[in-house]
């Protein structure tokens, strides 16, 4: 295996709807082990239409109009890039989009990230690729969560690596495999109480810390079938507005008292995940996403898991699955597996990915 060098630009945009983090890494590959620089990164917000559409939007999309926002929605990707390239003044080897998440029902072999690559191929003219999932799905797996490959490779010190985005997901090693999977929402459902009321976020967790936890609601919200499946498994927008919201809307509570509830139950999960995996004490849980920077929301995953919380530095905070992303278009350039079946519940590996390439 011959050392190499790759930069490339990785971009995300997560279901909590907060914009589009852009970032470009140059990766190393020396004897076999992979390290990586940070060379710059910005995050990009969304109009409100995009919000909207990005949000609940396209699902409801003719497939005339949904096949229409796919390419719009690409050529926006592709001028952010572009943008992005101008104002730092790089020039990647690929480009590496996640799109963003519409549809996610791998047990129906069905999923679709929007945002056409070919789009971002045709602004950019830089390689680009895109729709990782795919792959993986029809080969029976999950087809997520994708970033467990990154912590394995980049973040390896820790004994687990938690993220928290619009959904909580959660690495870690177990023997020689890195096993994975969606804890539960988080952002996605806290967004969604938060925008009632005119905010984006519950800023620092100031609206949750006010409320009073229903038990009644907390212990019903742990009791769902979800969390007492074992991985490979993986949550999708349509679970919570199923069975989530409902859930919830089915208690005559003040938002303070819904959102500080649901704030237990977030992090409850992660110490029962924590608690049932550590080999030690006081294990290491590297935290990042948008979820890191809400301080009641950290607190309460500290005490209740146990674990000696690790906060990185802001900028990897916000752009780790930017990072990760870029990471996976390295893995595709050096032809290595960006899909571990361990996490996914494929039948092995696979290289997920659709390349355009002028």
């Amino acid at each position: 295996m011959k050392d190499i060098e790759i930069k490339s630009i990785g971009l995300m945009s997560g279901t909590s709807l907060d914009g589009l983090d852009v970032c470009q890494c140059t990766f190393k590959r020396t004897d076999g082990k992979w390290s990586f620089t940070l060379d710059c990164a910005r995050g990009y917000s969304y109009p409100d239409d995009y919000k909207y559409k990005l949000g609940t939007g396209a699902q409801n999309m003719s497939a005339y109009e949904y096949v229409a926002f796919h390419s719009e929605y690409g050529f926006f990707l592709g001028e952010r890039v572009k943008e992005f390239m101008e104002e730092f003044g790089v020039k990647p080897d690929i480009v590496s989009s996640h799109g963003h998440t519409i549809f996610h029902e791998p047990h129906k072999k069905i999923m679709y990230q929007i945002g056409d690559g070919a789009a971002i191929a045709a602004v950019t003219r830089v390689p680009v690729v895109s729709d990782f999932r795919r792959l993986d799905i029809m080969l029976g797996g999950q087809g997520a969560p994708l970033v467990p490959i990154g912590d394995r490779f980049l973040f390896g010190e820790y004994d687990f690596c938690l993220n928290i985005g619009g959904f909580s997901n959660i690495s870690f090693q177990k023997g020689d495999k890195r096993v994975a999977f969606d804890i539960s929402p988080v952002n996605y459902v806290i967004n969604h109480y938060c925008r009632q009321i005119g905010l984006e976020f519950d800023r620092d967790g100031l609206i949750a810390r006010k409320g009073t936890v229903c038990q009644e609601l907390l212990d019903a919200l742990n009791d769902m079938d979800f969390y007492k499946q074992e991985g490979p498994k993986s949550l999708g927008r349509e679970w919570v507005e199923k069975y989530v919201y409902p859930l919830i809307e089915s208690y005559d509570l003040s938002l303070e008292d819904r959102l500080r509830t649901f704030y237990e139950h977030a992090a409850m999960q992660v110490a029962v995940v924590v608690k049932a995996n550590a080999e030690k004490e006081r294990p290491t849980l590297l935290i990042t996403g948008g979820g890191a920077l809400n301080v009641f929301l950290i607190e309460r995953i500290a005490e209740l898991s146990g674990a000696e919380v690790v906060i990185p530095d802001k900028k990897i905070i916000e752009y780790k699955e930017a990072i990760i992303f870029a990471l996976l278009g390295a893995l595709y350039m050096a032809d290595e597996p960006s899909c571990l079946s361990a996490v996914t519940g494929a039948p092995f590996d696979n290289i997920g990915g659709m390349l355009f390439k002028i």
